[in-house]
This record gives C-alpha cells, structure tokens and sequence, in this order.
C-alpha cells in the first residue's frame, strides 16, 4: 500500500517548501514500482491558501477530513510585518487548531517533517522537545527560545531524529525528501528520483 503524505498549507507558505518535496514524494518510483509508493496530497485549515506571492492553492482536504498521513509535512514561510504582525509560520505556530491536529498527527504517523521555520510549528507543538532540530538560518534564535532541550544545528541540510526529521530553508526541503525517500525505499530509488528530477545536488 502506497504511504500517504500529508503535506500542511497555510496563508503566506512559502512555495518551494511544500512544492518541492510535494514534487520528490509524487514521482517517486514512476519507473520503479507498478503502483506508486506515495499518495501525496495537501491538507489546510481552511480553503483557498494564499501563499507566498499570491499564488492561490486549492487544498485537496481540510483539517477535518483529512486521510490518516504515514508522513506529515509541515513547511515554512512568514514572519512579522513592519507592525510587528504575525503572518505566515509565525502566526500558525501559535494557531491552537493546528498545533492541536500537528499533535494529533504525530501521535499516528510514522514521520513527521518540517521544511524551514515548519519546525517552530513542530516546536510550540511541543514535539521536538530533546531533539536535534534545524531551520532557516534567520530562524535559528526564534527555534532556540521555544525551548532550551531542543539542540539547534546550523549549517546542516537536514537532522534526522529518527521519527522526526527537519530540514533547513526552502531549497533543503528537497533535500531532506530524496533523504527520506532513500530511508524508506533505498538510496537507488532516491537516486532514480533525482534523475528523473534532473536533480544533481542529491544524486
């Protein structure tokens, strides 16, 4: 059975962080396996998202009626507006709503994943309490005031946890994904992906 992955919208995410690893988990094993190993889709409170730069995201389901995830991923973006407004990850890591369905999440899913400042959602989750725990590189103090047990790691792709695994900014989300790929199916299906990707970085 194909695992299904969870992939959490929210207004002002940044695109790259769940388009790139929505990406490796959909067309890995196209040429590999005769049904596909992932069932991706994407999951949000409410509907349409409005991401980063306008761009407008129908999720395929809401909080309510979402699929049980094998992965969850949680992406990042946002920050603060020259008012001090909370907007994007840093006004979702502190939505009760969603930290409540991101617990409820990792109590069942076999991995949870964050992309960027994804991990300070995770953090005021209360989930990477004892960690090791990675960010974008201007979130670094922000994941380190959430609590003094997380073990922040800068200048690293990603840091594996083993049922928890986060990753640095935007682009090493992908990263991170071809990794889990590898974990769960081997290095040559992650490798096939990457190809097929014209991703060299990881391959």
């Amino acid at each position: 059975m194909p695992r299904n992955v969870a992939v959490f919208l929210f207004d002002d995410v940044e695109v790259l962080d769940f388009a790139g690893p929505y990406e490796v988990f959909s067309v890995t094993g196209l040429r590999t396996f005769e049904e596909k190993p992932f069932h991706v889709y994407t999951v949000a409170e409410k509907s349409p998202v409005i991401a980063r730069n306008g761009l407008t995201v129908v999720p395929d389901f809401l909080l309510g009626d979402c699929p049980p995830p094998d992965l969850v991923l949680i992406p990042g973006g946002g920050g603060y507006t020259p008012e001090g407004v909370a907007f994007g990850s840093r006004r979702e890591m502190n939505n009760p709503v969603v930290l409540e369905w991101v617990k409820q999440q990792a109590g069942q899913a076999e991995l949870v994943l964050s992309v960027c400042t994804g991990a300070l959602i995770l953090g005021n989750a209360g989930l990477l309490e004892g960690l090791k725990a990675t960010t974008h590189f201007k979130a670094l103090d922000a994941l380190r005031a959430i609590s003094p047990t997380i073990e922040v790691i800068a200048g690293v792709r990603y840091v594996d946890n083993g049922s928890v695994i986060l990753s640095a900014g935007v682009s090493a989300g992908i990263d991170m994904s071809y990794y889990v790929v590898s974990k769960l199916l081997g290095k040559e299906v992650a490798d096939e992906a990457a190809r097929y990707a014209q991703y060299d970085y990881w391959v």
